[in-house]
């Protein structure tokens, strides 16, 4: 009898008691007490015209404006402020905003003249890679760098308003003002501002580049 009580027990599986599980408020594979990470919100990138209204605009004194001429005008750009002035003796005409020389391509600071005149100027450095329909192909080149893929031709950039301030082609002329110093060495100006100074000076007019 024992040995059949036995046998009939070995033929019994033995069943493993279930585990408990996961308590629903704490992740298995996280440990229970580790704090939470606060969530974060994205910052959102910021536009080119929210960074250019942080640079105060053309301010015009029409009084002193109308006593300027080519043979009485002087220009003073201020590096540190991002400005410049178009100026008859120590009074301002017109302060405005600009975007100088970014690092590695600082716009020199000195004593100038302008050097030449170019309402309608373009690049001979800095453009753009087209193809025969005027598409462009590879942009924000520069021509003494990159090399032309097959079909293209170079077109400079356009720097309306041009006044030539250095042989090696730094000058003042309309350009994008980013709110920051970004141009390759030429001061950019907003076009009012540019066509202004461009009437008011001459050949040979004095330019003052500060620090």
């Amino acid at each position: 009898m024992l040995f059949a009580f036995a046998q009939a027990n070995a033929q019994i599986p033995r069943r493993t008691p279930p585990r408990p599980a996961p308590s629903p408020t704490v992740k298995a594979s996280q440990p229970p007490n580790r704090p939470k990470a606060s969530p974060t919100p994205t910052q959102p990138m910021k536009k080119a015209s929210e960074l250019i209204s942080k640079q105060p605009g053309i301010t015009t004194n029409n009084e002193i404006l109308q006593r300027v001429t080519p043979e009485n005008a002087h220009v003073i750009v201020s590096l540190t402020k991002q400005r410049a002035y178009l100026m008859t003796g120590e009074e301002i005409a017109i302060d405005s905003p600009i975007s100088s020389g970014k690092r590695g391509h600082t716009t020199p600071n000195g004593s100038f003249t302008v050097m030449e005149k170019d309402k309608d100027h373009h690049s001979s450095l800095y453009g753009d890679y087209k193809d025969s329909s005027g598409r462009t192909v590879r942009g924000g080149v520069s021509a003494r760098i990159d090399s032309a893929p097959s079909g293209t031709h170079f077109v400079g950039a356009s720097m309306k308003w041009f006044m030539r301030l250095t042989g090696e082609g730094v000058g003042m002329h309309v350009g994008i003002l980013p709110g920051y110093p970004a141009s390759h060495g030429c001061i950019r100006m907003p076009e009012p501002a540019a066509a202004a100074f461009y009437s008011k000076v001459k050949v040979g007019t004095p330019v003052r580049v500060d620090p």
